[in-house]
């Protein structure tokens, strides 16, 4: 049971101004696309839909089986579902034998990992699925110091009707984050890192890291709270 059971239906209202990233993980995709892409952390759709609108095959592996049942449903309303085949499993152990060229973990899913055991093994794991050459793209970030203190602990209506409250351990780079409306509720945690760990792991799991973006319109990172890894399999 996955904590976005509770709030399948309500995961696309609540991220329904997160639209910066769709366009960089279809560019992404176009580039690999004699190959399917296999995305991590599929959710949704809200990725994997407009990438295979594009004309790209996508295999979504989600441990949420109401966010599949979303994500199933959006891509037949769309058109797509035979381009979307998804699967049911973990970041770290994802349901796929096939060899592909693109892997993206996006809006931050490796967050879900607390531990470097973890998030070592993911890393290996999507490298295990990758042709020779093949990439890795992901994103993450860190707070900054305004953000935790203008969230910190309080509820906000983040999108109409849907509040959200964040609460932050400093000490332990961790986010508790709970989101609610009237019919339904959830609390996650999420475990952050400073790049530059994330460089590090990223090494120890077999990639050449080839580019660090600080947004989706690539440019170089240069401090701040979002980070955009390109590593390719070594």
């Amino acid at each position: 049971m996955s904590e976005y059971d509770a709030i399948a239906s309500l995961y696309d209202p609540w991220s329904t101004g997160v639209v910066e990233d769709i366009s960089f993980y279809v560019e992404e995709a176009l580039q690999a696309s004699a190959h399917p892409v296999v995305e991590l952390g599929v959710g949704t759709g809200r990725i994997a839909i407009p990438t295979a609108l594009a004309g790209v095959q996508v295999i979504g592996v989600d441990r949420s089986a109401g966010m599949l049942a979303v994500c199933a449903a959006r891509a037949a309303e769309a058109g797509v579902g035979e381009r979307l085949e998804l699967r049911k499993g973990d970041l770290r152990r994802p349901p796929v034998d096939e060899r592909v060229l693109l892997v993206t973990c996006p809006f931050r899913a490796y967050l879900h990992l607390e531990s470097d055991d973890d998030r070592l093994g993911a890393l290996r794991a999507a490298r295990e699925l990758l042709l020779p050459g093949g990439r890795l793209v992901f994103d993450v970030f860190r707070p900054s110091q305004d953000d935790v203190e203008e969230t910190h602990g309080r509820w906000i209506e983040r999108e109409p009707g849907i509040d959200e409250r964040a609460d932050w351990d400093l000490g332990a780079q961790t986010l508790t984050l709970s989101v609610r409306d009237a019919s339904c509720a959830t609390t996650m945690r999420l475990a952050w890192l400073e790049p530059e760990r994330w460089l590090a792991l990223l090494g120890d799991a077999g990639f050449v890291v080839e580019h660090v973006y600080g947004w989706f319109d690539r440019r170089p990172y240069r401090g701040g709270e979002d980070t955009v890894f390109v590593a390719r399999r070594r």
